[in-house]
């Protein structure tokens, strides 16, 4: 045995004496010494403006400012020479919330409208510029910017402006006049039926079956299994994940994001892609999200648990289904809903109406 091991150094020796010299390789490192001080001057350092971008060629230095095409504002900040980098930020702000900025009050309301009917009157919420999309309701627009900024910008009076107004408050019934008119609904002649997003379906399930953790604040939940990788990245896998344990209760603004490996199930239901901005959600129906919201391990955990809620309230069939109808629905089911729900429950058990119920449209949209 030593022998052979002998044997096999030496001819390994051997082979790599064969191979030519290595070369120089280049690699990024954040061990370094970084360059002055941890800590940002006081005096913010020249920038010069370069001749067709080259480093080497520059130009006139440029000056603290902001867009020459605003009209209404100076474009160059009124500061000391030697003004410091606050006085600069500070300078910016003011700018930006100016009463006279003509985007500013223009983008937050249209935003706010984005929010509450699916779209917003302007429908490139993060480009109003000439690239974007032409304002539907200008003078609307124009009226929301104006009472929003010169009320006391208050987000709450906004919303309570919008929702409380009878455009807001229309049913989505469809008409085939209008319709034939507007097929988009760009001009609001009825309320557009809105899918739940990602995060409002998983937490809608968790609402429903009284799972839902409301506590405020803290640290993240990391809902999948994490384990070293080869490299940097680790290996995150969501099947093995413990749904029954609290941290699978959080609301989803609290979940652990990985921006590199999506959860399925939110990416399947259009969740964002935190790796790129999103100032609009995608919005589609798939066969996928069918299949997901009956087998995917949330909402067979979840779905159990409702069922388990469900039989503790009560050991009755029937008020068992018009239990479940009314947390999922808002509504008492029909006599033939029921019927069919308690052939079904008979056939295949609670928990899989439970399943029903949430993959069902009446819970999935709002009217």
């Amino acid at each position: 045995m030593e022998i052979a091991e002998f044997y096999l150094k030496e001819k390994l020796d051997a082979e790599l004496a064969k191979l030519p010299p290595a070369k120089m390789v280049y690699a990024v490192s954040n061990d370094f010494t970084p360059e002055g001080s941890h800590r940002p001057p006081k005096t913010p350092r020249p920038v010069h403006i370069l001749k067709r971008g080259d480093i080497n060629k520059p130009l006139a230095e440029a000056k603290p400012g902001a867009f020459t095409c605003i009209s209404e504002l100076p474009s160059r900040f009124n500061l000391a020479e030697s003004g410091s980098e606050v006085a600069r930020r500070a300078a910016l702000a003011k700018w930006l919330t100016d009463d006279k900025h003509p985007l500013t009050w223009r983008s937050i309301v249209n935003r706010a409208w984005h929010y509450h009917f699916g779209k917003g009157i302007v429908d490139t919420p993060n480009d109003f510029g000439k690239m974007g999309g032409a304002p539907s309701h200008p003078e609307l627009l124009d009226y929301l910017a104006t009472t929003f900024r010169d009320e006391g910008q208050s987000l709450k009076k906004l919303h309570r402006l919008i929702v409380t107004s009878s455009t807001y408050r229309q049913v989505s019934t469809h008409n085939p006049a209008n319709a034939k008119v507007d097929a988009d609904n760009r001009y609001l002649w009825r309320m557009n039926r809105n899918r739940l997003d990602a995060e409002e379906t998983r937490d809608s399930i968790l609402l429903v079956s009284d799972r839902l953790d409301r506590k405020r604040g803290g640290p993240s939940d990391q809902q999948f299994a994490m384990r070293p990788g080869i490299h940097v990245t680790p290996i995150v896998q969501y099947l093995p994940f413990n749904w029954d344990g609290p941290e699978g209760h959080r609301r989803s603004i609290y979940r652990f994001i990985f921006r590199t490996l999506p959860d399925p199930f939110v990416a399947c239901l259009d969740g964002a892609d935190a790796s790129q901005p999103t100032p609009v959600r995608n919005t589609s129906i798939t066969p996928l999200q069918a299949l997901a919201l009956m087998n995917n391990e949330f909402v067979l955990v979840h779905s159990k648990a409702f069922a388990q809620a469900l039989e503790k309230a009560t050991t009755d069939r029937d008020k068992q289904i018009a239990l479940a109808v009314e947390k999922v629905w808002g509504r008492p089911p029909t006599k033939d809903e029921r019927d069919e729900m308690k052939a079904y429950v008979g056939k295949h058990g609670l928990a899989n109406l439970c399943r029903l119920l949430f993959n069902s449209n009446e819970f999935l949209f709002v009217n």
